[in-house]
């Protein structure tokens, strides 16, 4: 698909993986729509790529909705949906006595799976009713995973289990949308240089990027937006999840 003069939307799209992603769509022709909920930033994204800021909160039917209805009166149908949104904490499934809170697990769990789920559901539907852009498709959708749903670490419990469930749904919803002509791939990536990363002291930086085989060092968000694009810009890139992470496999701490 060409996403040039089409609708596009990236949640978490005001930082990291997202910010990067937005901004090569929309250099690419895309007209970019970011759900965040960093209003400063999101705002300044989108004025700097002449897309549009909406503050949507990803676990929340009605927000989506009315985030969706922001970018089709904005910039038309919407079709592509990229899913970066995502939180993460490190908690051990108990320390010294004290079990895992449930309260961070379920939240952990809200917004990066059920939320990616409802930003998919919500937008699938209305792809569905449109008429395709080419003689094939109506749609892509990519989300985001992590190697964590494959490699989870101590004090990942919450967060693999969250991107395990968007790993395993992302065959099933792909074999629900195929007769609407719509696509739906994941990534996973490893280790790279977001904000969460960013303020790490250096040494903590060398030392995670020395894990990686290669290349031997952190990616770069552009990295992961180059993918996001391969696979809008692909048509026979279905329902597959794909690892983006410089060939590592991460050790239990």
């Amino acid at each position: 698909m060409d996403i040039n003069g089409l609708g596009v939307v990236v949640t978490g799209g005001a930082s990291g993986l997202g910010e990067a992603t937005a901004r090569l769509l929309a250099s690419a022709g895309g007209k970019v729509t970011i759900f965040d909920l960093n209003d400063a930033r999101g705002a300044s994204v989108a004025s700097d790529i002449g897309g549009q800021y909406v503050n949507v909160n990803v676990a929340d039917e009605d927000s989506v909705i009315a985030g969706l209805d922001a970018a089709e009166s904005a910039h038309g149908a919407t079709r592509a949906l990229i899913n970066c949104a995502g939180i993460g904490f490190g908690v051990k499934t108990h320390s010294k006595g004290e079990p895992h809170p449930l309260d961070s697990f379920q939240k952990t769990i809200t917004v990066n799976l059920i939320g990616t789920f409802n930003c998919i559901s919500k937008t699938a539907a209305r792809m569905a009713m449109t008429d395709p852009v080419n003689a094939e498709e109506r749609g892509v959708i990519v989300n985001t995973a992590s190697v964590a749903a494959f490699d989870g670490q101590i004090g990942q419990a919450a967060y693999s289990a969250s991107k395990g469930g968007v790993v395993g749904m992302t065959l099933p919803i792909a074999r629900d949308l195929a007769r609407d002509g719509i696509r739906v791939n994941t990534i996973a990536p490893g280790l790279f240089l977001t904000p969460l990363f960013e303020s790490l002291p250096q040494e903590s930086i060398d030392s995670l990027s020395a894990s990686v085989p290669f290349p031997n060092r952190l990616g770069s968000p552009s990295e992961y937006a180059m993918m996001v694009k391969h696979i809008i810009d692909n048509p026979m890139l279905n329902a597959e999840t794909i690892r983006l992470d410089g060939a590592i496999r991460m050790a239990p701490r």
